[in-house]
């Protein structure tokens, strides 16, 4: 329970001061802010791109006087625990370098929990570059390498140059996360790259893949209509944490492309994208944790990680009318086949 007096300030202001006071508070009292299809959303989100949590922050209060009363009482949120049975797991799309805990420490719970194999992203450049380390430093990690469109406009000549000698490199596997997304222009236009600037650097990200023969790993959030227009009849694609309308689920099917799916999905009230999981074909389909984000129910709110995505096979395997054994042989063709392994 908080309990605020705030001297007549924008509430702007107001929200960027209990952004960094629930930061500075840590995991143990609050969680990551989401929105209907889970998306990093709220005051956390004013702290970075993608809603990053874990890193520590402290208040700059000033001239606001705040009492923070934390009720001992509090309800607690359950401990997230794997889900039972499952083995060969894999994990399309995580972010080992975003995560709290070391790489070989994440790698080895989901070893245990029944997580066989999985591809580690980059989202900028000094990411790309701790992603590609990982791969080389674990034999069931891969990376993939590029820039997130809100830093697009960091894409100048020398992170051009880096990128495509990390295209060449085989443990690299995909070109992204590249894409479009038109929320933080909307949210957060000074520091996120305008429209223009994404879809140039987009263009260079396909044309990298294109060249590496490596699949594009998408990021779309909002901006539907601008990215199938520039995607066009592109080959080798792969939607990340697909989130859109099940139209345009249908429209990315037709044009072969490949949707992935976070713990997203398992959210009550995102019915349309189990729908969409229930009519991708085989072979069309990918299952990820988007760690440290995502986090799959009943654990929502939690930090995740890889160990914990057989909660999201379960949901999808349930919505396509499946054994979850078939479900994990099936993605483990396509994720061989998308990543050409």
């Amino acid at each position: 329970r908080l309990r605020l007096g705030f001297c007549n300030q924008p509430r702007a202001a107001i929200s960027d001061v209990l952004a960094q006071v629930f930061f500075a508070l840590g995991d143990g009292c609050f969680g990551v802010a989401e929105d209907e299809v889970g998306l990093p959303d709220g005051p956390v989100e004013a702290l970075g791109h993608r809603g990053d949590v874990g890193e520590g922050g402290t208040a700059d209060l000033h001239a606001f006087q705040i009492t923070i009363a934390y009720m001992s009482k509090k309800k607690p949120r359950p401990v997230p625990v794997p889900a039972e049975g499952l083995t060969q797991l894999v994990d399309a799309h995580t972010h080992l370098a975003s995560c709290k805990d070391p790489a070989a420490d994440i790698v080895s719970r989901a070893g245990a929990a029944g997580v066989s194999r999985m591809v580690t992203v980059g989202d900028g450049l000094e990411e790309a570059e701790r992603a590609l380390q990982a791969a080389h430093e674990f034999p069931n990690v891969w990376a993939a390498c590029a820039i997130h469109p809100t830093k697009a406009d960091t894409l100048d000549a020398a992170a051009r140059k880096r990128l495509e000698e990390m295209a060449a490199d085989p443990r690299c596997v995909a070109i992204g996360e590249t894409g479009l997304d038109t929320y933080w222009i909307k949210h957060e236009p000074e520091s996120t790259a305008p429209l223009d600037v994404q879809e140039e650097a987009l263009r260079w990200h396909m044309d990298l893949a294109k060249e590496a023969g490596k699949v594009l790993m998408i990021h779309n959030r909002e901006a539907d209509a601008e990215l199938l227009r520039v995607l066009g009849d592109a080959e080798n694609v792969m939607l990340h944490c697909f989130s859109s309308p099940l139209d345009v689920a249908k429209e990315a099917l037709a044009r072969g492309w490949v949707l992935s799916f976070a713990g997203n999905v398992t959210f009550k009230r995102n019915e349309e994208l189990r729908q969409a999981a229930a009519i991708a074909p085989a072979g069309q389909l990918l299952v990820e944790t988007d760690a440290p984000y995502m986090t799959p129910e009943p654990f929502r709110g939690a930090r995740n990680e890889p160990t914990f995505i057989g909660h999201t096979y379960n949901c999808i395997a349930e919505a396509r009318g499946m054994d979850v054994e078939d479900l994990v042989t099936e993605v483990n063709q396509t994720f061989n086949s998308v990543f050409g392994l």
